[in-house]
């Protein structure tokens, strides 16, 4: 199964959001799923809203999966609510941790 990771990012580091997932990274793919990675890194790119940017990267990154787990705390991430209402519109399959 290909599958997306979703958890809060605003106001954390490349390095932090990364070592966030490390370990739920692992464990999916030690059960031979596939995990895409969402942690979009674009240089030079300074857009006029950041966070809508990357959302358009997310929901692309969406039509490539069939599920999104969702990290601890997604509850409260802007980003990570409309991605829950994506994923549930349009029939992926969902995890909450």
């Amino acid at each position: 199964m290909k599958i997306m990771i979703s958890q809060p990012m605003t106001g954390k580091s490349t390095e932090t959001i990364r070592n966030e997932r490390q370990e739920l990274v692992k464990s999916l793919e030690s059960q031979g799923h596939i995990v895409i990675d969402t942690v979009f890194e674009f240089e030079g790119k300074d857009p006029y809203n950041n966070g809508l940017f990357y959302m358009g990267h997310s929901i692309l990154a969406m039509s490539e999966v069939d599920a999104v787990v969702f990290m601890k705390g997604w509850e409260r991430s802007r980003g990570c609510k409309l991605e829950y209402e994506l994923a549930r519109q349009y029939g992926l399959f969902i995890k909450e941790l």
